[in-house]
């Protein structure tokens, strides 16, 4: 960053150039090395891509593992045997599953069970059906079906090499998931309603189970069943927002103030109904909730006088904030409203611009999906890890002297044949927490250097191409602002903008995108050292750790900031990316107020138009929700959660604004390093006119002064 220090020329104001209209047309590529450079890692990036997707597998890093440590569907004697079942599927309920893994017998096998059998029951009542019932019996490896005998398979289903029952169950990834409610059914029909304190806790977590599963049916029918009006929703947004961007072209004083009085008349009634609910549960207090499930914890929660306080202090303390900001910046925010109709009537004048970050988009969901298929391959590259789990917890446990202590790699065949639970009778039992866990794949040295190369690939893609975007709207709203008289714009004005991008300044883009993206890289190896050193947390570790987060935060943020307005001087004067930089920076240094009040204002305009517009949507939907007419007029059924598909819509209208609203928002930061340099380099003489146009200098009290 050596080169982009302001030089002494560049910290002078910009002198007048009768011969400068606009973006120069006699422009050199620039950055030339940086670009071959961007074009070789591309290269280096697709090698990465061939040599994960040669060498990995998706399906060894989804597929199912058994209790011997084989992979479903993969290993050898396994190709057929695709699904994994679990011998006691209540057992996988507790919090730390996802952690230490189920303790349960899991095996693979062809086909999920499409019926409910309780084996131990069936051939309690009925030893004759044995034949026709043991084919069916789903049992570990070692246990041979044809021969096993009536009395082997009681022995067997007591030491656990065979399920005591199946239920019938649906494949979900490769595993066997069962019906929450036939699984409560079994389980009191197997223990003959007689329950124990172990039982009865399985019982209360397959029923707060049951509870989330109700509610999650209920929030995917609303959903389904609202899908239509969801995606006509979705059309209207996108029509109010082409209506908005109208009316900041025609209306665009009252529209900037309507919207921020709208806001604020949004956050009064939020505050009016927290009080509202406020007061009403102060004087009727709730009892309490089940808090076990999502469900019970949020009504919990939300049944509570003192929740609404907090959020009704919370909101009417932004209220006050956002009040005050608009109550001493008012005369800051008319110029600012200026230069917003200027960034209107540009946009207006090109209206393919409003269209064109779709095309960026596209291209950045692709490299989303070519980054995350690359690091999927490169995470299955390897061995599979196991580790001894819970044997700390389970004293019953003994593993013959060959696994002693917690956390030791371990073989699952040999973790199944030489740990058993010593208090079951013969201790032939399998432990009853303790296991050999699946904790991962240990991947070679170069895969580690391969992952760094592609979070590398990933950002350093992802900042190229909306650095790309970025010029080109640049170079085209420019050549508008450098237009004289504004029907003289050229038809072809972006076309010309993206002509100019990729003819001359890729190099320039890839420079600045790599820049962002070692900040950004840096900051995710932070966040994983913090993960990492999590067990030697204490106070000195998380303050260095939150420090060094916050401040290559700051510094990536800032570099955005320094590499937009360094694509905007690229984009119209044609100089490498040092340079550009520097004149950016220096002009935005000596007009340091304007930037401020100015810029940033209408930068906060704009959020509070997004903000206004996604917020009143999600009270349109909600309270539409809640209109009888609409479902008189449908003949549809009501919805369980009306809030469900409003908070949906509510952020998708915040994307939505986003994507047109960044058009804007380049539109602005564009015409505004213009408008500094047009201030500097000209004085409104005959010989120097302003190219802003006549409302800005009437707020700013400038003109141009009429021939004699």
């Amino acid at each position: 960053m050596g080169c982009c220090v302001p030089s002494k020329e560049s910290r002078e104001p910009i002198r007048y150039d009768p011969n400068f209209n606009g973006p120069i047309h006699n422009r050199s590529c620039t950055d030339i090395l940086w670009l071959i450079m961007f074009i070789l890692f591309l290269g280096a990036w697709g090698y990465v891509g061939y040599y994960s997707m040669t060498r990995g597998s998706v399906d060894k890093l989804l597929a199912p593992i058994d209790s011997r440590g084989r992979r479903c569907g993969l290993d050898s004697g396994l190709e057929e045997k695709k699904y994994l079942i679990f011998f006691n599927i209540a057992k996988c309920l507790a919090p730390g599953t996802p952690i230490t893994g189920c303790p349960t017998t899991q095996v693979c096998v062809s086909q999920c069970p499409d019926k409910t059998v309780l084996f131990k029951k069936e051939l309690e009542q009925n030893p004759t059906a044995f034949e026709q019932i043991k084919m069916n019996m789903v049992c570990t490896e070692d246990v041979n079906l044809q021969t096993m005998t009536y009395s082997q398979a009681i022995q067997y289903i007591q030491e656990e090499k065979c399920a005591s029952f199946v239920l019938q169950s649906q494949p979900v990834l490769g595993r066997c998931f069962v019906n929450v409610t036939a699984a409560m059914e079994v389980l009191r029909d197997v223990t003959n309603g007689t329950l124990d304190m172990e039982e009865s806790e399985v019982l209360e977590q397959l029923t707060n189970l049951l509870r989330f599963k109700q509610l999650s049916s209920q929030i995917v029918q609303d959903l389904v069943q609202s899908r239509w009006y969801m995606a006509g929703a979705l059309v209207a947004v996108v029509l109010l927002c082409f209506i908005y961007i109208l009316l900041l072209r025609w209306v665009i004083t009252p529209v900037v103030w309507l919207s921020i009085a709208g806001l604020f008349a949004l956050m009064g009634f939020a505050i009016y109904l927290c009080y509202k609910n406020y007061e009403y549960y102060k004087a009727n207090p709730v009892g309490l909730y089940q808090t076990t499930n999502l469900k019970g914890y949020a009504q919990s929660i939300f049944a509570k006088y003192e929740t609404w306080l907090v959020i009704l202090i919370v909101l009417a303390v932004l209220l006050l904030i956002l009040f005050l900001v608009v109550v001493f910046l008012r005369s800051r925010i008319t110029i600012a409203i200026a230069l917003i109709r200027e960034g209107s009537k540009a946009v207006t004048s090109i209206k393919s611009t409003i269209l064109f970050p779709i095309f960026p988009w596209i291209f950045q969901c692709a490299i989303i999906a070519y980054g995350i298929l690359v690091l999927m391959f490169l995470l299955s590259i390897g061995e599979s890890a196991f580790r001894v789990v819970n044997l700390r917890n389970d004293t019953t446990c003994s593993c013959n002297g060959v696994y002693t202590e917690e956390g030791a790699p371990c073989n699952p065949l040999t973790f199944v044949e030489k740990c058993h639970d010593t208090s079951s009778v013969g201790g032939l039992l399998p432990c009853q927490l303790a296991s050999c866990h699946f904790t991962g794949i240990d991947n070679p040295q170069i895969v580690i250097y391969m992952q760094l190369v592609n979070v590398l690939g990933f950002f350093w893609a992802m900042f190229f191409i909306s650095g790309v975007a970025d010029m080109m709207l640049a170079s085209t709203f420019s050549t508008w602002y450098w237009t004289f008289h504004k029907n003289d714009l050229p038809f072809f004005t972006l076309t010309s903008g993206i002509y100019r991008t990729l003819r001359y300044h890729l190099g320039t883009v890839a420079f600045g995108a790599l820049i962002i993206a070692i900040v950004r890289v840096i900051r995710v190896i932070l966040e994983y050292i913090d993960h990492k050193v999590k067990k030697f947390d204490n106070p000195f570790t998380r303050c260095m750790m939150c420090f060094c987060k916050c401040m290559f935060w700051c510094l990536e943020n800032f570099l955005k900031f320094v590499n937009k307005n360094a694509y905007i001087m690229c984009a119209v004067h044609g100089k490498n990316f040092c340079r550009s930089a520097s004149d950016a920076f220096s002009l935005l240094m000596r007009n340091i107020l304007r930037v401020v009040v100015l810029d940033k204002v209408a930068d906060f305009i704009f959020f509070l138009s997004k903000l206004l517009i996604s917020i009143g949507v999600g009270f349109a939907v909600y309270y539409l929700l809640e209109w009888n007419y609409v479902y008189e007029v449908t003949k549809g059924e009501r919805l369980h959660y009306n809030y469900v598909p409003a908070v949906i819509l509510s952020i998708a209208t915040y994307l939505i604004c986003t994507i047109f609203f960044n058009v804007y928002s380049m539109a602005v930061d564009t015409l505004f390093l213009c408008f500094l340099e047009d201030c500097e380099r000209n004085d409104g003489s005959p010989e120097k006119p302003y190219f802003m146009s006549k409302n800005l200098m009437r707020i700013l009290g400038k003109r141009n002064k009429k021939t004699t």
